[in-house]
């Protein structure tokens, strides 16, 4: 998945939610800066911050292999 497409995945669960970045930041323990940068599709995002942000919004990460 491409950093911009897993960026409009949180925004739209964000949005569901009814919360602000404001709201997810705090309740992920990060800053709201890297939630809009993280919504921007920014490259070079932590991880462990974008796991901590899919956890809040009841969302998960999944590997799949894809055939070549």
């Amino acid at each position: 998945m491409a950093p911009a497409s897993l960026g409009a995945v949180i925004r739209e669960h964000r949005r569901n939610h009814h919360l602000t970045q404001s709201e997810l930041a705090g309740l992920a323990g990060t800053g709201v800066r890297f939630i809009s940068e993280l919504e921007r599709g920014k490259p070079g995002t932590e991880i462990g911050k974008i796991m901590d942000v899919l956890a809040v919004l009841g969302l998960r990460l999944q590997v799949v292999e894809v055939a070549p």
